[in-house]
């Protein structure tokens, strides 16, 4: 094995619990902003609706086909149309609420504060995230997990998004490394284990789900504690 020296880890659905997150923000904002009012939607319609909508479009965020503000200003009509809403009685501030709502959530997977203290004392620690620098540091802090990383970069920070190998080229010219002494662990087959790959850098994909992949990693886990195995 490789005598890794910098671990690089993704944060939504590796270390910081995305799904509890959002979903404990969706119930408070669906009471809030009295979503029930509207008819033609429980708030398991309306959970499942964002649910399918935010991960199609952050899929076509990771591959360049929307930016930041065409997500964000286009996800709760979406939604509202999924969940049969009328996209007319959407609150002005709701996707505002949603960003600063669950930025501020604190869960995050299951022993992730564990494993980064026992990785920390052997090996140093970063943050790769397809993310935008407001809601990604507001999580970090939230959640208590920035303490452990050195360098964090975003996709805004960096000007590039996984699979891009040039956002793995920017961390590494941040952390002063070179590819053959980091590991890439993050969830998505596609950002990070194929973005990782392209930039030369070994990869766990963290699968709780045990989904198959269609592509390979160095290292699979379905649990972060698995990392203790072989680092």
């Amino acid at each position: 094995m490789k005598a890794y020296r910098h671990l690089l880890f993704d944060l939504d659905h590796t270390l910081w619990d995305y799904d509890s997150n959002v979903r404990d923000s969706l119930t408070e904002l669906y009471t809030q902003h009295r979503l029930a009012d509207l008819g033609g939607s429980s708030f398991e319609v309306f959970f499942h609706a964002f649910q399918a909508t935010n991960l199609e479009l952050w899929d076509q965020f990771n591959s360049g086909q929307v930016d930041r503000d065409q997500l964000r200003a286009i996800r709760f009509q979406k939604v509202f149309t999924k969940a049969r809403l009328a996209t007319s009685q959407i609150p002005k501030s709701l996707e505002d609420d949603f960003i600063s709502l669950t930025s501020s959530k604190a869960k995050v997977m299951d022993q992730a504060i564990e494993i980064l203290q026992y990785l920390g004392e052997k090996y140093d620690l970063h943050i790769v995230t397809n993310g935008f620098n407001e809601s990604q540091y507001a999580k970090l802090k939230a959640s208590d997990l920035e303490r452990h990383f050195k360098v964090i970069v975003t996709s805004e920070s960096s000007g590039f998004r996984k699979p891009d190998q040039r956002i793995f080229a920017h961390t590494l010219r941040e952390i002063g490394t070179i590819s053959e002494e980091c590991l890439m662990i993050g969830d998505n087959p596609n950002s990070d284990i194929q973005g990782a790959k392209n930039a030369a850098i070994d990869q766990v994909h963290f699968n709780p789900g045990n989904i198959q992949s269609p592509v390979p990693a160095t290292f699979t886990i379905r649990h972060l504690s698995e990392l203790k195995d072989f680092l």
